[in-house]
């Protein structure tokens, strides 16, 4: 397989795999301390809001510094501060001092060095393998973190259940540390940026790079709507449905399990799956069993279904992020890769805070199912509406510029 002739690749799945696997444990284990502790879900959106508000301030600012430095030094402090900050959260619930807002306060921290991450993590692909491996190499890291979405939930239940959230923080913590080293390890070489602009400067000129590619910036849009008002509500309300209806905290594992058995088939399959409009394919995937989940945990359907659609769901959005990542680092130059990733992440997650921190409020107003119903009627509309554009439904690779260049 090409990944064995690049090392550099090698030490990057390595490393991406292992903190995968412990960020899976967080959702689990953070939902049900906080549920534990004040057994409102209002509080859990505000700290799962805080972590996703710290990384929209400060993801454009990543993006900048991503293509300013070597960008495995960038992530290498973003993994440091994650360490920091997930051992701080675990060391409070360990000796049951923990509040509300200390939690958030920590997650935001994580958030902010995310927001450094992320754009860094997206460029440096392009340096570790060919450009005909890129789909490849995407999918295979898509399959390290389907598998972490499959092992890390499951035994995020188990740790919940026998002994306490902190200790799955713990373990987290402790995976940035693996993923440090493997960082540490890499040897790649710069790539010659631009001359230097401002900080401001450097940053319109990636909203100019992003805002000219139709089918980027309408995608991003559609994922500000849906992160906003449909995956938040499931995110903060799932956990809750599980509590009161389906069992308690082991039935959430086990839909989050699902959802990633379901993602590492999805993997597989973007490995060798190359269809011609790559979008156009993703977004009709979303379709099948999407908005039905939704519903099904609206309806407190019985746990076997929602199972059942959960892997179906969860494929699809693998082949998305595999097909989504190649056309990123194919069609933006390597130079300013970075600044236009950080536009891209900003875009999809501005809203959501939000819609974290909405869900429980809206919830409580008119109930739990009504606003999952909501949410997965608007996630069918908003799939429809982004089918119906032909820059995203008929992009094929290098299309704008095809069409730039005919004109």
């Amino acid at each position: 397989m090409f990944a064995r002739a690049n090392p550099n690749f090698r030490l990057l799945f390595a490393g991406q795999a292992i903190s995968a696997l412990g960020d899976r444990l967080v959702p689990v284990s953070l939902a049900f301390a906080v549920l534990d502790a004040t057994g409102s879900v209002t509080d859990l959106g505000i700290v799962f809001g805080a972590q996703t508000a710290a990384l929209v301030l400060f993801v454009l600012f990543g993006g900048v510094w991503a293509d300013r430095l070597p960008r495995q030094r960038v992530m290498l402090g973003s993994d440091a501060v994650r360490c920091l900050a997930q051992g701080a959260s675990a060391a409070l619930l360990l000796n049951g001092s923990a509040h509300v807002w200390q939690l958030a306060g920590l997650q935001a921290v994580y958030g902010a060095a995310e927001g450094f991450f992320g754009p860094a993590a997206t460029a440096l692909v392009p340096q570790t393998v060919d450009a005909a491996d890129l789909q490849r190499a995407n999918a295979l890291l898509g399959l390290s973190g389907n598998a972490a979405a499959i092992l890390g939930p499951a035994l995020a239940g188990v740790i919940v259940v026998a002994l306490s959230p902190g200790w799955a923080l713990t373990i987290d913590a402790g995976t940035f540390l693996a993923s440090a080293t493997c960082l540490s390890l890499m040897r790649v070489g710069p790539v010659l940026a631009d001359a230097r602009m401002s900080m401001l400067g450097e940053l319109r000129a990636g909203w100019r790079a992003f805002r000219s590619r139709t089918w980027l910036w309408v995608t991003v849009l559609y994922f500000t709507l849906f992160l906003a008002l449909a995956y938040s509500p499931l995110q903060v309300l799932g956990p809750q449905v599980a509590r009161s209806s389906l069992g308690g905290a082991g039935a959430w594992a086990a839909i989050s399990t699902a959802l990633g058995i379901g993602a590492a088939a999805g993997g597989v399959l973007g490995l060798r799956w190359r269809p011609r409009h790559p979008l156009r394919a993703a977004f009709i995937a979303f379709l099948i069993a999407g908005p039905a989940l939704f519903a099904l945990l609206a309806a407190h359907a019985p746990l076997a279904l929602i199972l059942a659609t959960a892997l179906v769901d969860g494929a699809s959005g693998t082949l998305f992020n595999a097909f989504w990542s190649t056309a990123l680092q194919r069609e933006v130059p390597a130079a300013e890769l970075s600044r236009v990733s950080s536009w891209d992440y900003l875009g999809s997650l501005a809203l959501q805070p939000l819609g974290l921190a909405a869900s429980g409020p809206v919830a409580a107003a008119i109930g739990v199912s009504a606003t999952l119903y909501g949410a997965g009627g608007l996630f069918l509309v908003l799939l429809l509406a982004v089918l119906a554009v032909p820059a995203v439904r008929d992009y094929t690779a290098g299309s704008e510029a095809r069409a730039t260049s005919s004109s």
